[in-house]
């Protein structure tokens, strides 16, 4: 359904390049293709910034690749917050943790005990998430999260989108679990929706992985041996230098 038509509405908005998670066949492609120069480069595994490399290739997007905030990745004014999870069996994944970067209630709120009140705690953390997500939407929108799951030997994968959102606070319940860190709980289902450690502030998101969810595998290159390199690069031994003291 569109957006109402309203003589004081200003949203920001962008034209998206296609509805979330429905990837077209040719930017799943493009983003295999990316995998696959990874591994036969020698890559050894796929990282958050990887990831974001190669959606921002597949997208003609631009990839900020910056520690803080939300926007990972953008494209006009639309933006995603990428993350890679690794899964034995990425196709039967049905929940992943995100970690969704640092949330400090004692920077933040002046909470110096995080123990003292978990609840309060607990509505700090999620406070933290929403204003960062407040931060990130004015500039873009849509705002995505996009989620590859990848196979411990990188062949099989599962790509998601979700969209971002502020939590209402009031609809949670925070415990303390043997560990010594807080979960946040569904007050409605009872299900784990957050997870936040006091060492280290790390603040992880539980997140379903939908039905529809895009699936595929790549096939391993074969590796470049350093002598391939050398020749692929017209090697010269003019190109080494070297100075030696008398």
């Amino acid at each position: 359904m569109k957006h109402p038509r309203l003589k004081d509405g200003k949203r920001l908005q962008t034209n998206e390049p296609y509805s979330i998670n429905e990837l077209p066949d040719d930017l799943l492609v493009s983003i295999g293709g990316y995998l696959i120069h990874l591994l036969y480069i020698g890559r050894k595994d796929i990282s958050g910034s990887d990831w974001g490399d190669a959606f921002a290739d597949a997208i003609d997007g631009i990839h900020l690749d910056s520690p803080v905030g939300i926007a990972d990745v953008v494209l006009g004014k639309m933006a995603w917050s990428m993350k890679t999870v690794k899964n034995a069996n990425p196709f039967k994944a049905e929940r992943v943790r995100l970690i969704s970067g640092r949330c400090s209630p004692d920077y933040s709120y002046g909470i110096t005990d995080p123990h003292k009140d978990i609840q309060k705690t607990g509505t700090a953390v999620l406070g933290i998430w929403n204003e960062r997500i407040n931060i990130a939407q004015d500039n873009y929108n849509p705002l995505r999260t996009s989620v590859l799951i990848r196979s411990n030997d990188l062949l099989s994968y599962c790509i998601y989108e979700e969209e971002n959102h502020r939590y209402a606070t009031n609809e949670y319940h925070w415990e303390v679990n043997p560990n010594g860190n807080l979960i946040g709980k569904s007050i409605e289902t009872g299900e784990t929706c957050f997870t936040w450690q006091p060492h280290g502030s790390q603040f992880t998101i539980h997140s379903a992985v939908p039905k529809n969810a895009v699936k595929f595998r790549i096939k391993r290159p074969p590796l470049l041996t350093k002598d391939d390199i050398l020749d692929t690069i017209h090697f010269d031994k003019d190109w080494v230098d070297i100075i030696r003291e008398r």
